[in-house]
């Protein structure tokens, strides 16, 4: 199976808008990353004045890139070796506290389904301090690229 490393290369993202640092841990069942958000994030500029606090939309695709993709990418690793495009489906996160420039954060994923190339799940974004951040469920259809 996949390392880290090797699913964090796979992944359809680059800079500014990789938000995946390292995967700690991944089987069949879950996966877990992890995301420092960098105090020169270019989001921080106009979000909010004076007083940063990174986007939910941000910490929803972080979750994402995390979470339903590269949980994706290990799933599917045994059965293809193209790359994989993903079609979010649905999205239902909670946000329970802020998440400040220069935090830590680590998501939780676990699978609730994965059949026919669509993955649900339930994930967790947890700060430094091991404190719910958001949560909620995400699912999407992953796709190997034709060439």
């Amino acid at each position: 199976m996949m390392d880290s490393k090797t699913i964090i290369s796979k992944l359809p993202y680059s800079d500014p808008f990789l938000f995946v640092d390292d995967i700690t841990e991944v089987d069949t069942e879950h996966i877990i990353g992890q995301y420092t958000f960098k105090t020169d994030e270019y989001f921080y500029q106009g979000h909010f004045k004076g007083h940063p606090v990174t986007p939910g939309v941000i910490l929803t695709e972080c979750m994402a890139q995390i979470g339903l993709v590269s949980f994706g990418i290990y799933l599917l690793s045994g059965e293809i070796d193209q790359d994989v495009r993903v079609a979010l489906s649905s999205i239902e996160i909670d946000f329970l506290k802020p998440v400040y420039p220069g935090e830590l954060v680590t998501v939780h994923s676990e699978k609730i389904y994965f059949r026919f190339n669509k993955l649900k799940c339930k994930v967790k974004m947890i700060n430094a301090e091991t404190e719910t951040v958001c949560n909620g469920t995400i699912s999407g259809m992953l796709i190997p690229k034709r060439s």
